[in-house]
């Protein structure tokens, strides 16, 4: 393997990582924080995938700018179906013992996947790369790299960075973090535990959503694309530690140098890399690399 094409697997690796991340995140904030197993969470990301499938014509032709405009839309839907549903559906669920919470979840997958198929089909569609993306990195003489997936990967960070931002250094970080913790507590010093939690949630919704509308140009929008994403987002939380967002971080980039790379020089057994990556890491750490 000469050293552009170990760049190109590196970046590919980080691009698929950081990617994972934003989808895990949002599960592990609503898994961890909130204590609800949420086997609807990739439907979450199906979601969003087909929102920038159907809403690109919509929207280009009131707004321009289609890819953009829908993805500040879909983001807005996104964050509205977050909270509605938490509002409707998973407020009902803190109490409930977690096997009736996986089955109420897996439900909930019944119903999105059926919904789905009356508004849009069965059928695989493509969502276009943005024009202003639609090109590619020089990496030598030879070799070049999408923007499109340097992109991802810069949207995806910064993302990160304003998770951290947010969860450290500000007051609704602070109260999500008193929340998990002890919920009681937080609500006898007055904050609205109800409200923090359904924003918690909408921010959950919106990420796994966001992930979906931003992968739809590099892969396929299909039916079923959410529970491929649900089981991988879960080693992702299980490795990094529940609740952890930094863990989900650490173990997002793990799994895509692994899958990456495994896939590359180890094809015949790429397939359970990550699976010997989760079980190598809960033997040593059986809570997870980080506890929070």
């Amino acid at each position: 393997m000469d050293f552009a094409t170990f760049l190109i697997q590196c970046l590919n690796a980080l691009q698929y990582g950081l990617l994972l991340f934003l989808v895990a995140s949002g599960l592990t904030l609503i898994f961890g924080i909130m204590g609800v197993i949420n086997l609807a969470h990739g439907s979450f990301y199906m979601i969003g995938a087909y929102m920038a499938y159907a809403l690109a014509p919509l929207v280009a032709s009131s707004f321009g700018g289609a890819f953009f405009s829908t993805l500040v839309v879909g983001l807005v839907l996104s964050v509205i179906l977050g909270y509605v549903l938490e509002w409707a559906f998973f407020s009902f669920l803190y109490t409930r013992e977690h096997l009736q919470q996986v089955l109420m979840t897996y439900g909930l997958i019944l119903v999105f996947e059926e919904l789905r198929s009356m508004l849009v089909g069965d059928d695989v569609h493509g969502v276009s790369v943005p024009p202003l993306l639609d090109g590619t990195f020089p990496l030598n003489d030879v070799m070049t790299y999408p923007v499109y997936r340097l992109f991802i990967s810069g949207v995806c960070l910064l993302l990160a960075i304003g998770m951290w931002f947010v969860f450290t250094r500000t007051r609704l970080g602070m109260m999500i973090r008193a929340g998990t913790a002890n919920r009681e507590m937080v609500q006898s010093l007055g904050v609205d535990i109800t409200l923090l939690y359904r924003i918690v949630f909408a921010m959950g919704v919106a990420l796994a959503a966001l992930a979906g509308m931003i992968a739809a140009p590099i892969s396929s929008v299909y039916p079923g694309m959410g529970n491929m994403v649900l089981i991988i987002c879960f080693v992702v939380v299980v490795i990094g530690g529940i609740g952890s967002v930094k863990g989900a971080l650490v173990a997002a980039l793990l799994i895509g140098w692994v899958d990456t790379f495994g896939k590359v020089l180890l094809p015949q057994a790429a397939g359970v890399l990550v699976y010997v990556l989760m079980a190598l890491i809960l033997l040593w750490r059986p809570h997870g690399l980080f506890k929070d």
